[in-house]
């Protein structure tokens, strides 16, 4: 099978985003991993649409899917999810900002899922997502505005605490 050439433009343009400007040793430990967590399932997901799913690209990215279950159950990572439901509830403005994909991905009411380490929004649909929906969902990952708030004591960062602190309390 051929690689298909719409979705390999949308790796492209995953591929082609910097993070050159930020210091990402400065990002909040747990959003980080979330937000590389998000790439990786879209990069797993273009790279089943583009090659053979037994492509060594698409098994290594399994591979590596399989090791972050585990490491998504280490620290406060287990609380990000409890995170987005709670900054749904409690600070709305703030959850409709976020990248769309993890408002789908972690709203209880959204049946939008990680299944098979693919990005499925609607788990009753059979039809390929567009190559457009990913180069949105990449764009908004990439927003200075949003890479700004993964920092250490920076907004998203200062959230996570407060919900953190309330839940310990």
């Amino acid at each position: 099978m051929s690689a298909d050439p719409e979705y390999l433009h949308v790796l492209t343009h995953l591929y082609e985003k910097s993070l050159i400007l930020h210091d990402t040793s400065l990002f909040d430990k747990t959003l980080y991993f979330y937000f590389l967590d998000a790439l990786a399932h879209i990069d797993y997901t273009c790279s089943v649409y583009a090659f053979n799913y037994q492509s060594p690209k698409n098994i290594m990215g399994a591979e590596y899917m399989r090791w972050r279950i585990d490491e998504e159950k280490k620290g406060d990572r287990v609380h990000f999810p409890a995170f987005m439901a709670w900054l749904k509830e409690k600070k709305p403005e703030k959850f409709a900002k976020l990248p769309s994909l993890w408002q789908m991905i972690y709203d209880p009411e959204d049946p939008a899922s990680y299944r098979s380490f693919r990005i499925v929004p609607d788990p009753d649909s059979r039809q390929a997502l567009s190559p457009g929906f990913f180069l949105i969902i990449i764009d908004e990952f990439f927003e200075q505005e949003f890479l700004k708030s993964l920092y250490e004591e920076a907004s998203l960062s200062r959230l996570f605490a407060e919900f953190l602190s309330q839940k310990n309390s």
